[in-house]
Parts: C-alpha cells; sequence; structure tokens
C-alpha cells in the first residue's frame, strides 16, 4: 500500500508562471517528505495554454478541459469538478486559471480552494490590476493569496506582498514587479496552508 499524499491540483488558463514557482518549490523543498503532499495534477481550460507543456517539462500529470465545449457555465463546471475529483484533492489552487466559477464549484471545495490576484485586496478586484492602480496614483501595488469565496476576489486572505509602484511604470512593467512576488508568496502560502490539513 502506498503513501497516501495530500493531493494539490493546479488550474491554469495561460502561461502557468505560478504553476511552475508551485512546482520548483514542492520539489525544493521536498513537500512529499516534509508535508505529506505532492501536485497530482495541472489542469486547464485552454488548449493553447503553455503552461501545459511547461507542466509536462516538470514531470507533472496534465488534463485540458475546454470551456468552449459546454454550453453553460455549470455544465463546464461540473466537468472541471470530475477532472479534479479524480485526483481527491486536499488543495486546489488556481494559477492564473481565467474563469468565474460557479457558486457550486466554489463550495464543493470550501476552504480547499486558493487563488492568487495581483493586487493588494481587497483593492482592485477583478481584470486590470495593474493599470487601475497606476491610474488611482497608488504609492504601492502588490499581490495576495487568499481563500476563495462566491465573492470574486473577497475570500479570507492568507498572504500579501507589496511592490513600489515606480514613477514611469506602465501596468507591464508593474506586473512583472508584482509577478515576481507572486512567484515568492504563493509558494510559501500553499506551504503553510498545507501544514494546516
Amino acid at each position: 500500500m502506498g503513501r497516501e499524499y495530500k493531493n494539490i491540483v493546479i488550474l491554469i488558463s495561460g502561461s502557468g508562471s505560478n504553476m511552475a514557482a508551485l512546482a520548483r518549490a514542492a520539489e525544493r523543498e521536498d513537500w512529499a517528505g516534509t508535508v505529506g503532499a505532492r501536485i497530482a495534477a495541472v489542469i486547464s481550460n485552454r488548449a493553447d495554454s503553455t503552461g501545459l507543456a511547461l507542466a509536462r517539462e516538470l514531470g507533472l500529470p496534465t488534463a485540458l478541459v475546454p470551456h468552449k465545449d459546454y454550453d453553460s457555465r455549470e455544465a463546464f463546471d461540473a466537468a472541471l469538478m470530475a477532472a479534479i475529483d479524480a485526483h481527491s484533492p486536499a488543495l486546489v489552487v488556481l494559477a492564473g486559471f481565467m474563469r468565474i466559477l460557479t457558486p457550486g464549484f466554489v463550495a464543493h471545495y470550501a476552504g480547499r480552494l486558493v487563488n492568487i490576484h495581483p493586487s493588494l485586496l481587497p483593492a482592485f478586484t477583478g481584470l486590470n490590476t495593474h493599470q487601475r492602480a497606476i491610474d488611482a496614483g497608488c504609492k504601492v501595488a502588490g499581490a495576495t493569496v487568499h481563500h476563495v469565496t462566491a465573492d470574486l476576489d473577497h475570500g479570507p486572505i492568507l498572504a500579501q506582498a507589496v511592490v513600489p509602484v515606480l514613477p514611469g511604470d506602465t501596468a507591464d512593467t508593474l506586473a512583472a514587479r508584482v509577478l515576481s512576488q507572486e512567484h515568492r508568496i504563493y509558494p510559501q502560502a500553499v506551504r503553510e496552508l498545507l501544514d494546516t490539513l
């Protein structure tokens, strides 16, 4: 009988840079040995997600559940839940997963669903966070790791990182500065959460 692991399922839509940061931290810090956790699968809703290829390069199992194959948000979420639940997840980690999830999906994973958002929540929920922070004259910006609830980007905060907004910043330069901090705090927050499961 093999060891029972706390399985982590990571959901992505794009490049998978936060997924890769999590995978590298899990390997570097031996999450399997230290907290009995492993990344069981990386699932994307987009066939063109470069993160899927990156996950395979990192030796992680991958799956594709294209949202365009379903005629409703509920039907997609049901298919996605089936793909996730096949791995008996202790934790479902959103890493650049660009779909708004139904209340039923969120309730199904209550307490086990986390996200990273590129702003200092509760400020700038939703999209275009970096440009909105610049337009508002913010002196600092950052990223937030939080539990997911039915309210978009409003769940209990697990970790935050702050970066300066510099004179002459564009949305892209600010995004790059924030992303480097996302790659630092997301693995830390997930690792700390695994200790509590």
